[in-house]
């Protein structure tokens, strides 16, 4: 199975293909649906097709909004260009943009994205009549559900499917909360996560609010858990699952970083299951609790969580120059110092997990000091472990 990982930023993107991904997928700065995300300018997404190419992974480029007219202005020259730099597809969302480029630049491949709501062999099988190359199923589907669809579905055409992450508390991610509380439309791609907001209530009758208690966080009664299925890859690949899909495009480098490094290893090690220990790092990542959500036919009933997203662990730094077998340099993103032990998350099995302790570190000027104190500052440690540019540092 394709493990394709978010990449909200350039750095983003560098972060998933070093850890993993066997693609990614990015928006530019129209036409997606994460307004919020740093996005790609057309330099950019140029440069990254170029070097995930050369890297014999891909890029698909979201054009998931539910469009009206006037958003259709430009669109035509965006997908030539996108075309024409081998952008290897785009997914779509809306009927109507999905028939624009049927029609306007037909080379272009196009994935149906989960916003469609694609649900049933019957809506499944005429995106694929229309020329859709992979259908991203809704959410809400069941493992049976997905093995029934794949058994109906032209084999050529591919199915993609979430595993891990935030869930939305609509169908598929079509959301009015936003838009209704906020005047930013979820479906443009300006979703404030209005459902994960603190809420009250009021009797009708009466002026004065209540607040609807849960815990010492407050209630938050829209807010779903997040999904994780790294224990259940086997089940997937046998319903006839070709791509794993991570959220994320709004989450840290760190987040992308330990999230495919883990579903990396779990899909190498196939058809084994992850250990605890694999499982775990994934508590280390920004998460609320998880859940499976819908793939066992609901047996985990409870989606709504009750508190904000924790994690284990604290990203330190990160790699900038590969080690030399003396020193390392390293780019800063939470103070450490002298005397701290660090531990490693690297793609390469050998050091992962290992530990680093910091003995001495020197700044710019080559003067020792004792913490690390200025964010994305470059400091020098000494490592003999050999570290590569893009891996991390944690505690």
């Amino acid at each position: 199975m394709e493990l394709l990982a978010p990449a909200g930023t350039y750095e983003k993107f560098l972060t998933a293909l070093h850890f993993g991904a066997d693609a990614v997928y990015l928006a530019g700065g129209r036409f997606g649906l994460r307004a919020f995300a740093g996005n790609f300018s057309d330099e950019e997404i140029e440069k990254a097709v170029k070097l995930a190419h050369k890297l014999n992974k891909k890029v698909y480029v979201t054009v998931n909004i539910i469009a009206k007219d006037k958003d259709f202005v430009g669109l035509e020259d965006y997908l030539l260009f996108l075309k024409n730099i081998n952008v290897d597809a785009v997914i779509v969302a809306d009927i109507g943009v999905f028939q624009f480029i049927r029609q306007r630049v037909p080379e272009l491949n196009v994935h149906i994205s989960t916003q469609a709501n694609i649900i049933n062999s019957y809506s499944a099988n005429l995106m694929a009549q229309l020329g859709a190359k992979r259908i991203i199923l809704a959410r809400e589907l069941s493992i049976k559900d997905i093995a029934e669809i794949r058994k109906n579905l032209p084999k050529d055409v591919e199915i993609e499917v979430f595993v891990h992450g935030a869930m939305c508390m609509a169908y598929s991610g079509r959301c009015l909360l936003s838009n209704y509380l906020t005047g930013r439309s979820s479906n443009h791609g300006q979703c404030v996560q209005a459902c994960r907001w603190k809420y009250m209530v009021r009797e009708v009758s009466r002026d004065d609010e209540m607040e609807v208690q849960e815990d010492e966080n407050g209630t938050y009664i829209f807010n779903s858990k997040d999904l994780n299925m790294i224990s259940h890859l086997n089940e997937l690949k046998k319903a006839g699952v070709d791509s794993i899909k991570i959220e994320g495009r709004m989450k840290s480098s760190y987040y992308v970083a330990t999230v495919v490094n883990a579903y990396r290893q779990a899909i190498d090690i196939l058809p084994k299951k992850p250990n605890e220990k694999l499982c775990a790092e994934l508590l280390k990542a920004s998460h609320r609790r998880y859940t499976t959500g819908f793939y066992f036919d609901g047996e985990q009933k409870e989606y709504i969580e009750d508190s904000m997203p924790v994690q284990d662990s604290e990203f330190v730094a990160v790699v900038s120059k590969n080690c030399d077998g003396k020193t390392v340099e390293l780019e800063m993103r939470n103070k450490f110092s002298v005397g701290d032990v660090l531990e490693i998350l690297s793609p390469d099995k050998s050091i992962f997990n290992k530990k680093l302790k910091i003995t001495e570190i020197l700044n710019a000027n080559g003067e020792s000091i004792e913490s690390a104190k200025v964010v994305q500052e470059k400091v020098v440690v000494p490592c003999s472990i050999p570290l590569k540019e893009g891996d991390i540092l944690r505690r």
